[in-house]
């Protein structure tokens, strides 16, 4: 393919880009043209519909998290002495908390896909914060278990 002043050549910079003008954002698009050298051309960002189910899926994988945490808190608030009613009773704080969580986030990364924002879209501190609430949730189980035994 040859390259004449009069054929408009569009370039995305980092994937085989013509241009070499330091300083550029990677992404940035370029045509080359007689009359305007270097113009930048906006052109509308295409979501592919896997992100909104990577979005969804991620959402259920959170939702299914909560219920078996649930459905475990269920099963000592029922069947357990006090020590378990009382650690059924934060894990089922637990499992809210994640289902509210869950909601949030899914919410706010189906907004920002809509908006067709740059990402990122992860999230880094809502994984440490259940982390810690579990284990200690845990640790005042295990305590009131062999402490505080009847």
């Amino acid at each position: 393919m040859s390259m004449n002043a009069d054929a408009s050549i569009i370039a995305v910079q980092g994937h085989g880009s013509t241009s070499s003008q330091p300083g550029q954002a990677y992404g940035s698009i370029l045509t080359t043209r007689h009359d305007h050298p270097g113009k930048r051309i906006a052109v509308p960002v295409r979501v592919e519909p896997k992100v909104f189910f990577a979005n969804e899926r991620t959402f259920l994988s959170w939702l299914n998290f909560a219920i078996v945490l649930g459905s475990l808190a269920l099963g000592l608030l029922n069947f357990g002495d006090s020590t378990g009613k009382i650690a059924g009773a934060a894990f089922t704080l637990v499992a809210m908390f994640v289902m509210v969580y869950a909601l949030m986030l899914f919410q706010w990364r189906a907004e920002r896909i809509r908006q067709r924002d740059a990402g990122p879209y992860d999230d880094r501190r809502g994984p440490t914060v259940l982390v810690v609430v579990l284990i200690s949730a845990i640790l005042i189980n295990f305590y009131l278990r062999f402490v505080h035994a009847e």
